[in-house]
């Protein structure tokens, strides 16, 4: 008898190992649709992940914090299939969540450009309504990366990813960069509710001087939001300078991190005009923004 012990303390006992989309089913149909990983005894796994012992369980969902980032890991490998589908010569190097969205990188042979996007854009829905399935392999390999398969290609990358693409429908690719080493960038969400949330203008753009600091910089982003600020951040790999001329046009205020901000945990901030307001904590950015009438709203 294996005892399952869920997040409220309630415990449930099987006769045999499940994995932890069953378990999710045996709680709620609901949930087993809506979950895209687990954590047993606080460890992150797929939804095929078979527990075999007593454990803690509970079901992943994209409305926690963990499940909108995995929803967005998986997103890297569905941008993937995209691009070599329209593209048989492309190359993925690397994919990755990033702050609101995800970015995958390729080497081409043809630069892609922003006219491309609407075609992969509109290639990834297809590849999410014919609801693909991505599976962990069972490897030998030590490392760190895992090896996953989405159609007839396989990717190593970080896990878990969500079991099947149909969970991922709220996205959109917004940039492309570089020539023959691109990066194309979208952002993802759990519903489109959101994205068209996301997609509202700022009042801040927080903007990374690369990506060394992209964590600290989407941190910045979501404690400026708590505090009642509309803020994006462009983590993109593109020069600072390029950055925010592009956002000066459309964004009051601009809050810039790189690793002197990073290491001292405060920002540098300025108007879309050019006008220095200096460091501060977040903290006081949005004391700040709220003594202008620009939070809380």
């Amino acid at each position: 008898m294996i005892q399952i012990t869920l997040p409220d303390g309630s415990l449930r006992e099987y006769d045999q190992p499940l994995t932890v989309h069953e378990i999710a089913a045996s709680i709620g149909l609901g949930l087993a649709n809506a979950a895209v990983a687990g954590r047993v005894n606080g460890v992150l796994v797929d939804c095929e992940f078979l527990v075999a012992a007593n454990a803690r369980v509970s079901i992943v969902t994209p409305q926690e914090p963990d499940g909108l980032e995995i929803l967005r890991r998986s997103c890297t490998l569905m941008l993937a299939m995209a691009v070599k589908q329209l593209h048989p010569h492309a190359q993925m190097r690397v994919g990755s969540a990033l702050g609101d969205g995800f970015f995958c990188e390729f080497a081409v042979e043809r630069a892609l450009a922003a006219t491309d996007l609407p075609l992969i854009e509109a290639r990834m829905q297809s590849l999410a309504a014919t609801n693909h399935s991505i599976r962990r392999k069972a490897t030998s390999s030590s490392e760190s990366l895992s090896l996953y398969r989405l159609g007839e290609t396989e990717y190593w990358t970080t896990g878990p990813h969500v079991p099947t693409t149909r969970v991922l429908q709220a996205f959109a690719l917004d940039h492309v960069s570089g020539t023959l080493q691109q990066r194309v960038y979208g952002t993802c969400w759990s519903s489109h509710q959101e994205l068209q949330y996301w997609r509202l203008p700022a009042h801040v753009m927080v903007v990374s001087m690369d990506d060394r600091q992209a964590h600290y910089a989407h941190t910045v982003t979501e404690t400026l939001r708590r505090g009642g600020v509309r803020a994006l951040s462009d983590l993109r790999n593109e020069k600072v300078r390029y950055k925010i001329r592009q956002h000066r046009q459309t964004v009051p205020y601009l809050v810039v991190v790189g690793e002197k901000e990073k290491a001292g945990g405060f920002v540098s901030v300025r108007s879309n005009s050019g006008e220095d307001f200096g460091r501060m904590k977040v903290e006081a950015v949005c004391e700040w923004l709220s003594s202008t009438g620009m939070a809380g709203g």
